[in-house]
């Protein structure tokens, strides 16, 4: 890999990490366009340059959480089932890191995007502050989160739907959405570091540091942007995006 292949690497991560269009489907699918090979090394280093883009939001949230115990203890339970499935299914998540996966994954979520809209009807009795956010709301979202170890699905798109399916109203539902990403891909970077240190050659340093100080920067610049965006609108442009870039990968692999 490249220097820019790591940059551009970065960059999508930055700009993909807070939609729901899986950030993890579209480095997969960049990889294969590359022509990078899905190995151990490469897959690692797609979770750890996420991480980069994932400390954009400590740095929006910083003072948010530090100051508040009780959002500490919600987002530890909502991580909790993504935590002991990710460590029971580690090896058969990361068997799924293929291209067919993440393309029929992106259709199918692009689906449920769609038809969860044509039901969808916010009401004035949902939760609207995080310290309004019961356990029992914060492990619902912990569970639909855990959908997103297959590539494609989205983790911003599972929590974002779960959040919404859990009485949450659109703008709590994707800000619990990104303050849950800080432990999830704090855990999910550092075991695959873990797991993985071996295979990292020194060339791997420098392309780590370039991918992940860009998706750092760019998903500083655009998490605020997104957060009134997503916040806003529909899932339904995100739904046919993801079946369009579903289907078109396809045909490209094909």
């Amino acid at each position: 890999m490249t220097l820019i292949d790591a940059a551009l690497f970065g960059v999508v991560e930055g700009l993909t990490e807070f939609l729901p269009v899986s950030s993890t489907g579209h480095l997969i699918m960049l990889s294969k366009l590359l022509g990078i090979e899905q190995t151990e090394s490469q897959k690692a280093f797609e979770v750890i340059i996420q991480f980069g883009a994932v400390l954009a939001v400590l740095g929006v949230y910083f003072q948010k959480i530090i100051s508040n115990k009780d959002l500490m203890l919600k987002l530890l339970i909502a991580f909790l089932p993504t935590g002991i499935l990710g460590f029971l299914l580690y090896k058969h998540v990361k068997d799924l890191f293929v291209p067919t996966t993440t393309a029929y994954m992106l259709i199918a979520g692009g689906i449920v995007f769609i038809v969860l809209e044509k039901f969808y009807k916010p009401k004035e009795h949902h939760t609207a502050q995080i310290e309004e956010l019961s356990i029992k709301q914060a492990l619902l979202i912990g569970f639909a989160q855990s959908c997103a170890m297959v590539p494609g699905t989205s983790r911003s798109g599972a929590t974002i739907i779960g959040g919404l399916l859990a009485g949450l109203n659109r703008k709590l539902a994707v800000e619990f959405s990104f303050l849950l990403a800080l432990p999830t891909m704090f855990v999910a970077t550092s075991y695959d570091i873990f797991k993985h240190h071996n295979e990292m050659v020194i060339d791997d340093v420098s392309a780590l540091v370039v991918g992940f100080g860009m998706a750092f920067l760019v998903a500083l610049l655009a998490v605020k942007t997104f957060l009134k965006f997503i916040s806003k609108v529909s899932f339904i442009p995100f739904g046919i995006y993801r079946i369009i870039i579903g289907f078109l990968f396809l045909y490209y692999l094909a």
